[in-house]
């Protein structure tokens, strides 16, 4: 089993920036992708970054430029940084992780947390 908890989130002014933890914990060393994946109310839920055991990531267009995500092994944490922060980023940012290459795709994925509200005025 894995347990992953988010934290980081807020209410920011646009243009702001935020950055968001998940601590995994569990057995985590055969996980392949991790990631964050949004949700605002009334919509589905979307990718937002991923990154597989190499190092790889994956960008959803509508963040590509101004969000990075990265993976600190030593302490079992990934991490999104959310720069130029706007409006129609507000959502529950969730964490994800699974077995295998998943990239942005909702589905497939082993395990999510709980989530953290990120909350963009203009």
């Amino acid at each position: 089993q894995v347990q992953l908890v988010e934290s980081g989130g807020g209410s920011v002014q646009a243009g702001g920036s935020l950055r968001l933890s998940c601590v995994a914990s569990g057995y985590t060393y055969s996980m392949y992708s991790m990631g964050w994946f949004r949700q605002a109310p009334g919509k589905e839920r979307e990718g937002v970054a991923t990154i597989d055991s190499d190092g790889s990531p994956s960008y959803a267009n509508s963040v590509k430029g101004r969000f990075t995500i990265s993976h600190d092994n030593a302490k079992n944490t990934l991490y999104l940084q959310m720069n130029s922060l706007k409006p129609e980023d507000t959502a529950m940012y969730y964490c994800a992780a699974g077995y295998v290459r998943l990239l942005l795709q909702t589905w497939g994925y082993n395990y999510w947390g709980q989530g953290t509200q990120v909350t963009v005025s203009s």
